[in-house]
């Protein structure tokens, strides 16, 4: 997630946007949600200029874990962690 992140921040909304339709990792599908969801946001709430926004910031933190297990030979098992991440992206307009 850490990799996409580095690649639109300080980018304007609607670059960050392409960027992000056109990157083939898996983290870009949940980060194309936040963008559009932090573009309509900024347009709706706080009456900013849809045009003028860019990504100021973005940063990622670690999220809960979830521990499960895999089967292995001999009746054994292995642990699985699944980890889970926080994206915090925070938008300002451009004077």
């Amino acid at each position: 997630m850490q990799i996409v992140c580095d690649l639109i921040r300080g980018k304007q909304a609607n670059e960050a946007l392409a960027i992000l339709m056109h990157t083939r990792k898996s983290s870009s599908e949940p980060l194309i949600k936040l963008v559009k969801s932090c573009k309509a946001n900024a347009e709706n709430n706080f009456e900013m200029d849809p045009d003028k926004l860019f990504i100021s910031s973005v940063f990622v933190s670690p999220g809960p874990q979830l521990k499960r297990f895999h089967a292995r030979a001999r009746g054994r098992g292995a642990r699985v962690i699944k980890r889970t991440s926080h994206v915090t992206m925070v938008m300002a307009e451009k004077e």
